[in-house]
């Protein structure tokens, strides 16, 4: 099964290409990355791949653009404990990183740490289409 077939390996790509931006286009000086215009791509990439998890598992019922609070409230249907997992993702990832460009390595950690028990967390409650076998 393709990544593209599969919503948890592809969220796990997209998590695998933050980290590889980080690591190919910005240095370390200490513990801070020197380049907030990777931090910022990365972040951004990781969120999505958070993204991609979640909607593998959720049905989020709203128009137009989903909201943090839609993800948050489906995520406390199945298990309260995981909100404050996403709400630190979306923290960390999406603002921290993906708006402000945080260059503190310690805090992008605990993102991508966020990022990846989301993402174990909705591959146990993924269920993959059933595709049809070509005879």
């Amino acid at each position: 099964m393709k990544p593209k077939d599969n919503q948890i390996e592809e969220a796990r790509r997209y998590i695998a290409n933050a980290k590889k931006v980080l690591l190919e286009n910005t240095e370390m000086e200490g513990k801070y990355y020197d380049d907030p215009k990777y931090v910022k791509m990365a972040g951004n990439t990781a969120w999505n791949g958070v993204l991609v998890a979640m909607e593998a598992v959720f049905t989020i019922k709203s128009k137009g653009r989903h909201e943090i609070k839609n993800y948050i409230e489906e995520a406390a249907k199945t298990d309260k404990k995981i909100t404050a997992v996403v709400q630190s993702a979306y923290f960390v990832l999406h603002r921290s990183m993906g708006y402000d460009g945080i260059l503190d390595s310690a805090i992008i950690k605990i993102g991508f740490a966020d990022a990846k028990t989301i993402i174990d967390w909705c591959e146990i409650r993924y269920k993959p289409p059933v595709v049809a076998k070509k005879k």
